[in-house]
């Protein structure tokens, strides 16, 4: 359901998507995602893909699982996932893809199609987020991130989650960037990467990305008291 004037750059968008549901992994418009894909039905949706526009679509399930394998059958989704377009291939020696998608835009889900070689498609409509299309859109309105907030409870963080980072690098990374690579790679449980996915602006991700990180500090916190009484 792309909406617009002819020229819009909605219409360049794909009228059908393949899905490719993930617990717990987020993409986002402009973010870089490695997969490793195996299973049959999605090394089809990606040789469908390759031979028409290259586009997958990036969704959650609205249900537990395990974080970065695929959903089963019936699953209930989330409403909204955000395409990406494949930028990078390989193929292994034991017949997986190693694919690199970019984010392009997010979608919602109009219509679920049919099952074609056992993964799903839907009808996106991409209309609500056409300003993805836009990189600079998302600070348009001139509405700064709190990127010192951000940064100085990160360090807390990063260092209580075990993961390491180039600190220098981190602190020199233009906004947009930095706070959607966070958003995608911080482990963070699926109904707060979906929250990140669904905010209208990149301060909005920022100000939601600085509660989480906080919170999971503030737990943190709580844990270390409880077990020194």
């Amino acid at each position: 359901m792309n909406t617009g004037a002819p020229d819009s750059p909605l219409n360049a968008l794909p009228g059908e998507l393949p899905l490719f549901p993930l617990n717990g992994v987020l993409l986002l418009p402009r973010g870089t995602m490695p997969l490793n894909v195996f299973e049959p039905r999605y090394l089809a949706m990606v040789d469908a893909a390759l031979a028409s526009g290259r586009m997958i679509g990036i969704i959650q399930p609205a249900a537990d699982g395990t974080v970065g394998l695929s959903a089963p059958d019936g699953t209930n989704l989330y409403r909204t996932g955000c395409a990406g377009r494949i930028t990078g291939f390989q193929e292994t020696e034991d017949g997986r893809y190693l694919i690199e998608l970019r984010g392009i835009c997010r979608f919602d889900l109009a219509e679920e199609l049919e099952l074609r070689d056992g993964y799903r498609r839907v009808r996106p409509d991409f209309a609500p987020y056409h300003r993805d299309l836009t990189p600079d859109a998302d600070t348009a309105d001139d509405t700064p991130i709190e990127r010192d907030r951000l940064l100085s409870g990160l360090k807390g963080y990063f260092e209580h989650q075990s993961i390491a980072a180039d600190w220098d690098a981190l602190v020199k990374t233009p906004d947009e960037r930095l706070v959607t690579t966070l958003s995608m790679v911080c482990p963070f449980d699926p109904a707060e990467k979906q929250v990140l996915l669904e905010a209208e602006t990149l301060a909005q991700r920022c100000k939601l990305l600085i509660g989480f990180v906080e919170s999971a500090l503030r737990a943190d916190n709580d844990n270390g008291n409880t077990a020194l009484n």
